[in-house]
């Protein structure tokens, strides 16, 4: 029930799937431990059915030719760097994959491990500190996770978080697919660079687009803080004349709301996460890349 690929290199197997990272970064399904590899080098994707291999900040060398995306399929070397080559030994891509269909009735692709957070009602494709349900993929099953409680899934199930219904699905692999570029979250990489007054947003295959004034310093100042941070940490840098919390307030959620509707009418995905207490953090998603020039 889910697409996958099996990669030999570095003395090692490695199993990738729609969402999986390639580069520096531990939380890699593939981790190259080389200065000369980016954190996020590339990103595993679901595309018509086959899955994809897209380069994020690098070309990637595929049977010796430099590509920005190309087909894995058995027998290809990808070339990451010098002397660190990784060759597709297996492929495999099922009829159907399991979903997740959320509470608005959106259904989203698995990756190997996601997140599901309730705050608003949402999947995410990786694994998430503050998660309130966890589902990962063991090769032969899929199981979930919610407190101490541990169970295998399947097509039909349904998974109750914060008295919030979530049901698992399956789906023809080219619908899945489709889904999956076509603006599901964990599969659109984005490249975020804040410049404090302005922001810039690189998304494959779109312009790009340049984000400034308040929008832009609440986003920059996420990036500075590098995780979690109270809204009123946030609103005091931005209005450092303003002693009472209440109109504090009032100009934050003003300016907030802003900033998501922007992001809305320009086809960028919601990038602030609040934990429902006042936390606040940038929603990043596998593949994404920030760059902080502020």
């Amino acid at each position: 029930m889910r697409a996958f690929a099996v990669l030999s290199g570095l003395g090692e197997e490695h199993v990738v799937g729609h969402g999986d990272l390639i580069g520096r970064t531990p939380t890699a399904a593939v981790v190259i431990d080389d200065p000369r590899v980016s954190e996020a080098h590339a990103i595993i994707s679901l595309r018509k059915g086959e899955l994809h291999v897209l380069a994020l900040r690098r070309l990637v060398i595929a049977n010796g030719k430099p590509v920005e995306e190309c087909v894995l399929s058995p027998g290809l070397t990808l070339t990451i760097v010098d002397e660190i080559m990784l060759t597709v030994e297996r492929v495999e891509a099922p009829r159907m994959v399991l979903a997740l269909t959320l509470p608005s009735g959106e259904t989203q692709l698995l990756s190997q491990v996601a997140s599901v957070t309730t705050t608003p009602p949402r999947l995410h494709g990786k694994l998430l500190h503050e998660a309130r349900a966890v589902i990962w993929s063991t090769g032969e099953r899929w199981r979930a996770r919610t407190g101490e409680r541990t169970i295998d899934v399947q097509a039909g199930d349904e998974l109750v978080v914060d008295g919030q219904r979530f049901v698992f699905t399956l789906l023809p692999i080219g619908q899945a697919s489709a889904d999956s570029t076509d603006g599901a979250e964990v599969a659109a990489p984005l490249r975020l660079v804040a410049f404090y007054d302005s922001i810039q947003l690189y998304q494959r295959n779109r312009k790009v687009h340049t984000l400034g004034g308040t929008g832009a310093r609440i986003i920059s100042e996420l990036v500075a803080c590098g995780g979690p941070t109270r809204w009123e940490v946030v609103a005091r840098e931005i209005w450092p004349d303003e002693i009472d919390l209440a109109p504090l307030r009032h100009r934050w959620d003003v300016a907030l709301g802003r900033l998501r509707a922007r992001l809305r009418s320009a086809g960028v995905r919601d990038l602030i996460h609040s934990d429902g207490s006042g936390q606040l953090a940038l929603e990043l998603y596998a593949g994404d890349i920030v760059e902080d020039k502020t």
